[in-house]
């Protein structure tokens, strides 16, 4: 199964569950809160270091609305905010990277504005996805 695939298997089993809690109808007041899906600006961001299918893969939910759930939220979100959601408009920051190949996979599907967001790129390093995506995907390791 590939990251992506992983990434997508564990966005449906959480809206599934959430889905078979609604329709299971009331509970009582005591019973434990029902997972809710994400409102408002939300992006589910993965990053897989090496090769896509061999690498460590690690994973969060970017919540905006507040900013929450990610080490860098509040400039995740900033900078989400500045590209309209949009990761691949994010501004290219000047930094110099080495030329080490050293593969980082990325991912994000969500919710902004709206609209549905995905996003999946491969580059060369981390230096370079840093360069071109932010702080979007600055998972600790």
């Amino acid at each position: 199964m590939t990251n992506n695939q992983k990434a997508t298997a564990a966005v449906r089993a959480f809206l599934l569950a959430a889905c078979a809690l609604l329709v299971a109808g009331p509970v009582p007041a005591r019973a434990a809160a029902l997972p809710q899906a994400p409102s408002g600006d939300w992006l589910y961001v993965t990053v897989a270091r090496g090769e896509p299918r061999s690498g460590d893969l690690r994973g969060t939910l970017l919540l905006c609305d507040p900013p929450r759930g990610h080490e860098q939220a509040v400039r995740a979100c900033e900078e989400l905010r500045a590209a309209h959601g949009d990761v691949g408009r994010i501004p290219l920051k000047e930094t110099f990277c080495t030329m080490v190949y050293a593969p980082v996979s990325v991912s994000a599907r969500g919710e902004w504005g709206g609209r549905a967001v995905t996003y999946k790129e491969t580059f060369a390093n981390s230096c370079v996805m840093a360069a071109r995506t932010g702080a979007v995907f600055a998972l600790p390791r």
